[in-house]
């Protein structure tokens, strides 16, 4: 469909407040994310939840860098595997992240059941429903990006924001105040 896609290998990623935001693998992951019109968040599902180091990932893109909020506006699309039964604990917590992080949060996600099953030895998903439902999410959020490419920032537009900046705004150019 024309995307250009880029992954995040978290291997090597420092617990957050553990390291300084200089470390290369946070500065790896600020620049995709960054980068990034749309991302897709993919967890296996452990005890039930996202696995900590996806949640280690998520707590490392900040809200806001100054004024950019480096995932406000942008699409994202939810996945999860697990070893045993179709589940979606980790999908809904992805999704809910997402909606804090004022992204465009699409309506599919795919879940991936005892996914030790589902892929090749290199490493390729195998044919099945469940690859159909990723082809499925994966143009979903192409589409969607594509929608809101140019819509993004009316979409997340706030007045509490607009009123907030308006007042800094104030505050800064009022010279004789000073």
């Amino acid at each position: 469909m024309g995307a250009e896609t880029r992954f995040f290998n978290p291997s090597g990623l420092p617990l957050p407040d553990d390291a300084p935001e200089t470390h290369p693998k946070v500065h790896e992951l600020r620049e995709l994310a960054a980068w990034s019109e749309g991302m897709v968040w993919s967890s296996p599902e452990r005890h039930g939840a996202m696995s900590g180091i996806m949640k280690t990932q998520i707590d490392w893109i900040p809200l806001s860098l100054g004024s950019v909020r480096p995932t406000q506006g942008k699409t994202l699309a939810v996945m999860q595997v697990s070893g045993g039964s179709q589940s979606f604990n980790a999908a809904g917590q992805l999704r809910v992240l997402g909606r804090w992080m004022r992204m465009i949060t699409i309506p599919n996600q795919s879940s991936v059941a005892k996914a030790y099953r589902e892929f090749t030895e290199d490493g390729r998903m195998k044919p099945s429903p469940y690859y159909d439902r990723v082809v499925d999410v994966m143009e979903e959020l192409v589409k969607f990006t594509l929608l809101t490419r140019d819509v993004a920032s009316h979409l997340v537009d706030r007045y509490s924001e607009r009123r907030e900046n308006a007042a800094v705004l104030s505050a800064r150019m009022n010279q004789i105040a000073l």
